[in-house]
């Protein structure tokens, strides 16, 4: 009886606000059942939308939604410019789904030589992040973009025109830069501006594991401190895999809270992130960490020092002013 109430409820707010022609309601819900829903969309989240038909109040699982249109979406978006990359304010938390429509293009495969990864464009000019091990030791790089059309489609390019920024072998991260191939303007994502991950965060990778490309993962986070050798990672059990690597992590605003760059080979719902705040620091030293084409391994890399040969106190220290000189 409430399944029918329910459905009835429904089908009076259509007619309502469809049938009379008298809403200036401009939000439109689409469910996969097919039906068509108008109404102003007061509040929205990666689970449920809801939406005011005039009469009431409607609320839908995202589960039973197969598309939003909203007039006013992105109105009160406000992006930021840092060094090279962008953040957000005011960001709705949306599914994986329908994340991945608004921002799964700034996502590229690097090809190299050797094999391939992943990697996310951060600047409408072409900046973009991999990590170092997805580039180490080569210079002949090709990405693969694709590029929004107006019907909805995506074209996917190979762009060979790719330059190395700059690489941190120690928290294996990369810049690259690549040339649009008709001088226009990349779809890029924010990366988070503060961090917020929390425990149980439902989190998705976009990546092309073992070259499958474009491929979408989603899970939570797992813990946002594991430790390896002096460095804290993003543990999620999202999955990761091999092409993967230096592709986003990203949460249900569209931000990039991580960059993908391991898995425990063996381990099931192991995967890691570097997380967004090694990332801009990165991005802001680049500099310090410029990439020299005629030395492929260039980066910083802190060598161990060597070992002490003979000890006591060296004779230039022999001075007569401390009490160790006769030692």
């Amino acid at each position: 009886m409430k399944r029918l109430h329910g459905i009835f409820t429904l089908f009076c707010a259509t007619l309502v606000i469809g049938g009379f022609g008298q809403s200036i309601q401009s939000d439109v819900v689409t469910l996969k059942s097919g039906a068509v829903i108008r109404g102003t969309i007061l509040k929205r989240n990666h689970k449920k939308v809801w939406l005011d038909v005039g009469p009431d109040v409607l609320v839908f699982s995202m589960e039973d939604v197969d598309d939003i249109e909203a007039e006013a979406e992105g109105a009160d978006i406000e992006v930021e410019s840092d060094t090279l990359f962008h953040t957000a304010l005011n960001l709705p938390e949306l599914s994986p789904r329908e994340q991945a429509k608004r921002i799964g293009s700034a996502v590229i495969k690097v090809s190299t030589p050797r094999g391939l990864g992943s990697g996310v464009i951060i600047n409408k000019d072409g900046y973009a992040i991999t990590n170092a091990h997805v580039i180490q030791g080569e210079t002949n790089l090709r990405a693969t973009v694709w590029f929004p059309q107006e019907d909805g489609t995506l074209k996917r390019m190979v762009i060979e025109d790719v330059e190395i920024i700059a690489v941190n072998n120690h928290i294996d991260l990369g810049l690259l830069k690549i040339e649009h191939p008709d001088g226009g303007e990349f779809t890029f994502a924010p990366i988070e501006k503060i961090e917020g991950i929390e425990l149980g965060q439902e989190v998705f990778a976009i990546g092309n594991p073992l070259g499958l490309e474009r491929s979408l993962s989603q899970g939570v986070i797992s813990t946002s401190q594991r430790s390896f050798n002096g460095l804290t990672y993003i543990q999620t059990d999202a999955a990761i895999n091999p092409g993967n690597s230096g592709g986003p992590l990203f949460n249900t605003k569209g931000e990039i809270i991580g960059i993908t760059n391991m898995g425990i080979p063996g381990g099931e719902a192991l995967g890691f992130a570097i997380p967004a705040r090694y990332v801009k620091d990165f991005i802001r030293n680049r500099e310090a960490f410029a990439f020299d084409k005629d030395n492929p391994n260039s980066g910083h890399n802190y060598h161990k020092p060597p070992p002490r040969k003979i000890f006591g106190t060296a004779p230039q220290l022999k001075d007569g002013t401390s009490e160790t000189d006769d030692r």
